[in-house]
């Protein structure tokens, strides 16, 4: 696509700060949300200089300067760290070092050390901070996820014995799962693979992993080969073919069987990567300790050649403009909005923009780990991830069934017919879109969500999703919507309620109080 040279923080239009602005009324304010304007700033956001703003990268600190300046000129108050608009969160780049990495297993005085470079492999998780011993529990035979997290596990190793030979069924991983909510200090992933698919798996552990808060809070899961250990084993009484072919579930204490990890985890580079955060604070005196969230990501997947998008000719830039370009412009949009004099809510309103959404959720789930406000103030999430295409009159709202926000929105929409958008229930429930994007973060902490998504499309992810295929004016009636939606959730005398049963699947047992 053509690039545009542009410098982002000097192209931003007008000053329409909003000690300047007259009293207005929401329907003239939302009127303000054009198409025109959207395309303009999807042009910035999501322009060849951006180089696809990946996560860490230049383009994506240049796209987070961009919303903050936007956000400072619109009057909001800096939501973010050390009274700026940005709170930033650590990334680094980390290897583990099989040569000088053990799992010891010790029982009677005897002590069998299974090797990274040869004998076990890191598969997953975080490896301690230091050297950790634990007792052994053992699992096996035909256990159920169920089962194992009626277990004492907690501070302990538990050995889950494997069978390669078999093709694993999902419940080996919720049995692992299992095993680490229980609290167990590390997993052991007892295994019989064949020696050359072993030694393959040996060798991928030496990869390079990006690492961000929140990873290094699970235990380690280390796959050890059980010739490294037999004689400890057996010295346990343990037989891991019979336990294989036990028909009942297997699961032993094993207070005489101690097990170190070692893992040596070397720091290869340490980077961090921004969220920007900015607060339309209330006008009720008691409801502006209470906030409603527009979300969206600013972050995409670079340039082509890391495997998640390919070149087309020429073009090496993964673009981004709906995923989520559109998204972000659309928290720009809303933010300028609601700044206009004469509007202002009850509540108080929170315009994020995350990065490294791409990558895992990163920043969202940092801002969830960290917020800046109170969690337990923040009544709802309306995440904004790809709106920018598709149909021409309908938004999925992917969660309209888990709390009564669904119900706001359809009311909302139906008193705006001028509008002609229609909001529409989730048309992938197979894709599970549900714990695929920011506002996930703010679900599983308990807050009502809804997701607007336009879908994917034969752009996503590709160098074409470029901004010359945005529908400017379909987004402009999407951000329009939201804008009433937004004052409508932060004017409602009361907070928005989880449905009891979606509280209890996706939160936790108790409804919300």
């Amino acid at each position: 696509m053509r690039g545009l040279i542009l410098t982002v923080l000097a192209v931003s239009g007008p000053l329409t700060a909003a000690a300047a602005q007259t009293s207005s009324t929401p329907s003239t304010v939302a009127r303000t949300i054009t198409a025109r304007d959207i395309q303009r700033r999807i042009n910035i956001i999501a322009d060849d200089s951006m180089m696809g703003r990946d996560t860490p990268s230049p383009g994506l600190e240049k796209t987070a300067r961009y919303v903050a300046e936007e956000f400072r000129r619109f009057g909001l108050k800096p939501g973010g760290e050390n009274g700026t608009f940005l709170q930033r969160y650590s990334i680094s780049r980390r290897r583990i070092s099989p040569s000088s990495s053990h799992i010891d297993f010790v029982i009677h005085g005897k002590r069998l050390r299974a090797s990274l470079d040869r004998d076990a492999r890191f598969a997953f998780g975080s490896p301690p901070p230091a050297q950790l011993q634990a007792a052994a529990v053992l699992v096996g035979g035909a256990y159920s996820p169920q089962q194992v997290s009626q277990l004492d596990v907690k501070g302990k190793a538990a050995i889950l014995v494997m069978d390669y030979r078999k093709p694993l069924a999902p419940v080996v991983q919720q049995t692992a799962g299992a095993l680490l909510e229980g609290g167990a200090a590390g997993v052991i992933l007892l295994s019989n693979r064949d020696s050359a698919t072993f030694a393959q798996r040996v060798a991928s552990q030496a990869m390079v992993r990006v690492v961000v808060p929140g990873d290094d809070e699970a235990a380690p899961v280390v796959e050890v080969h059980e010739r490294a250990i037999g004689e400890a084993l057996r010295e346990a009484g343990l037989h891991p073919d019979d336990i294989r072919a036990a028909t009942e579930p297997v699961a032993k204490q094993l207070p005489d069987l101690m097990i170190d990890f070692g893992i040596d985890d070397q720091l290869l580079e340490d980077a961090s990567a921004p969220n920007t955060i900015g607060i339309l604070e209330g006008s009720d005196p008691k409801l502006r300790n209470e906030y409603v969230i527009f979300s969206a990501h600013m972050d995409h997947v670079g340039t082509t050649g890391g495997g998640q998008c390919p070149a087309r000719g020429a073009d090496s830039i993964c673009n981004g403009a709906d995923d989520d370009g559109s998204g972000t412009v659309s928290v720009v949009e809303l933010a300028e909005a609601f700044s206009h004099k004469g509007v202002r809510p009850r509540r108080s309103v929170i315009f994020l923009t995350v990065s490294g959404e791409e990558k895992g959720l990163w920043g969202s789930r940092y801002f969830s780990e960290h917020p800046t406000v109170p969690l337990s103030q923040i009544v709802a999430d309306l995440n904004i991830d790809m709106v920018g295409r598709n149909w021409r009159d309908s938004i999925v709202a992917i969660g309209k069934e888990h709390s009564d926000l669904g119900t706001t929105l359809n009311r909302v929409a139906a008193a705006h017919p001028e509008l002609h958008m229609e909001p529409i229930d989730d048309r992938w429930p197979e894709e599970n879109f549900y714990f695929r994007s920011d506002h996930f973060n703010f679900a599983r902490k308990g807050v009502p969500i809804l997701f607007f998504f336009n879908g994917t499309h034969p752009d996503y992810h590709q160098a074409s999703d470029s901004p010359d295929r945005i529908d400017a004016e379909k987004q402009s009636r999407i951000v329009q919507l939201l804008f009433y939606l937004g004052m409508d959730v932060a004017n409602a005398p009361a907070r928005p309620k989880w449905n009891p049963e979606s509280y209890a699947r996706i939160v936790g047992p108790k409804p919300a109080t």
